[in-house]
């Protein structure tokens, strides 16, 4: 695809940084010059395409793999572990990345025709292949990048295209369940949003079926297909992202941090924090320090 040339040509112009920021509103971009450590992210609302190289994020048991030959869609805040599995310096990897803004699909969807099926239980990602009808504004909204004056004007009009492509293609269900505030998908996001805030206190299940407005046994079935995991789970998964950031950043203690995302005890946070870093929180944290310390030497 010559849209898809044209894409790798711009991320590499105005990628400057691993992750940049750009001037368009809610988008950004990133470059790898070669494959990756584990990251372990949150991955929020977004709509990714790879322009070259290849991803993997692996969410609970799943593997979701994306390349310049699809499309990425989130539709709630999940925490997974990705890795750029193919880069080099010779073909880097290259992606852009746009935010996805629910109130302009919700605004967006008042002129679109209604959709049946949207009652049925849908994760909260979606793979699908790429077009050239979804390439094209991609493009033509990076070439604003060539002419900033232009950004504030063309900037909403493309990125309504974009959108448009995206509410009437393969993941159309998901996207529209998002920006509708009644949607078993947007009450699940609620609950989400409850456990992100509040992550070092305990919860019950009851207490979030409530807050999504449903009964417990539908909101356990539609939050493990949502997040591929459980409500516990995926408090403990925001917990130890939480503690990994509070001991790479605050220099703290691991038991104190431990105690401050929640945690009763030590040893079982110490436990867990090894589970899924792969060492425990003290000698994890040396490690991620000297590894930045060395990229800045680098740099």
């Amino acid at each position: 695809m010559q849209s898809l040339q044209a894409l790798q040509t711009l991320i590499k112009q105005f990628c400057l940084a691993p992750i940049q920021v750009t001037d368009i509103p809610r988008v950004w971009l990133v470059r790898s010059d070669s494959t990756t450590e584990p990251m372990h992210v949150v991955y929020e609302p977004v709509l990714c395409i790879v322009a070259q190289g290849r991803k993997q994020a692996f969410l609970n048991r799943q593997v979701i793999h994306y390349d310049a030959s699809n499309y990425l869609v989130v539709s709630v805040d999940l925490p997974v572990t990705g890795v750029v599995s193919e880069a080099s310096q010779d073909k880097p990897y290259l992606a852009f990345a746009l935010t996805l803004d629910r109130t302009l699909l919700a605004d967006m969807l008042l002129d679109l025709p209604p959709m049946a099926d949207l009652d049925e239980p849908h994760r909260g990602y979606g793979v699908s292949p790429i077009s050239e009808d979804l390439l094209d504004p991609v493009v033509r909204l990076m070439r604003l990048l060539e002419r900033p004056a232009d950004i504030p004007m063309l900037a909403p009009l493309i990125e309504r295209e974009i959108l448009y492509r995206l509410l009437t293609g393969p993941q159309s269900a998901m996207l529209r369940q998002i920006a509708l505030s009644g949607s078993h998908l947007s009450q699940i996001g609620r609950a989400i949003d409850w456990i992100k805030r509040h992550y070092a206190e305990a919860f019950s299940v009851e207490h979030l079926a409530r807050l999504s407005n449903m009964s417990e046994s539908a909101f356990h079935r539609h939050f493990k297909s949502v997040t591929e995991m459980s409500p516990l789970q995926y408090q403990k998964r925001i917990r130890l992202q939480e503690a990994r950031k509070r001991l790479l950043i605050d220099e703290a203690d691991a038991a104190s941090v431990g105690f401050a995302v929640g945690y009763g005890s030590p040893s079982q946070f110490s436990r867990e924090y090894a589970r899924l870093f792969g060492a425990p929180p003290a000698r994890d944290a040396v490690r991620l320090r000297n590894s930045a310390a060395e990229l800045v030497q680098a740099a």
